[in-house]
């Protein structure tokens, strides 16, 4: 090879290089910096709190639940009231029994990626925020990368996406993205 030919191929690789540290620093944004800081001190956040599970209920309120008696050491009066406690909205591990749940409410599968900071940010705030689901509202937390045929079934392809179905399981409606759980309650038919 001749000294020119090696110069040229010099040149691009240069070129080349160049082009991919302008991209990367244009992609680093504040923005996404910030949400990505959101999302590790979130992760940071939930493996501190005490006793609390998928479903977002702390161990001791299953354990008065399941007993028929609350935390406050008082007897629930009927069935009705176990009901009552148990129609309050939720957001927890997906299951295919729960689909069923959208008989009587509103069922919203949201596809999660543990590596995905915008999914983070979402689940973080839909756990800070889980006593202003409404009642009858179930989200479902997906797993993105273990739940392959879900994801066919849905016509899923990247995460961050969020399927309201009805009872037989078939799509009302679907979208990607949000940071809050106002925006997922908002896109709710």
């Amino acid at each position: 090879m001749n000294t020119s030919t090696k110069n040229i191929i010099g040149a691009v690789a240069a070129l080349a290089l160049v082009g991919v540290i302008y991209v990367s620093a244009k992609t680093d944004t504040p923005q996404m910096r910030e949400a990505e800081q959101m999302a590790e001190s979130t992760d940071m956040d939930m493996k501190k709190e005490d006793g609390m599970k998928d479903d977002g209920m702390k161990d001791g309120m299953k354990d008065g639940m399941k007993d028929g008696m609350m935390d406050d050491g008082s007897m629930m009066d009927d069935s009705k009231d176990m009901d009552s406690a148990m129609m309050k909205g939720s957001y927890e591990a997906y299951a295919p029994e729960k689909i069923a749940r959208a008989e009587t409410g509103d069922v919203v599968l949201f596809f999660h990626a543990s590596w995905c900071p915008s999914c983070r940010v979402l689940g973080s705030d839909i756990e800070k925020n889980a006593a202003s689901i409404p009642a009858g509202v179930t989200i479902l937390k997906a797993d993105y990368d273990k739940e392959t045929e879900l994801k066919k079934k849905y016509g899923v392809t990247s995460q961050h996406t969020l399927v309201q179905v009805a009872a037989d399981g078939s799509v009302i409606t679907r979208w990607s993205g949000g940071a809050t759980l106002a925006t997922v309650l908002e896109k709710i038919q």
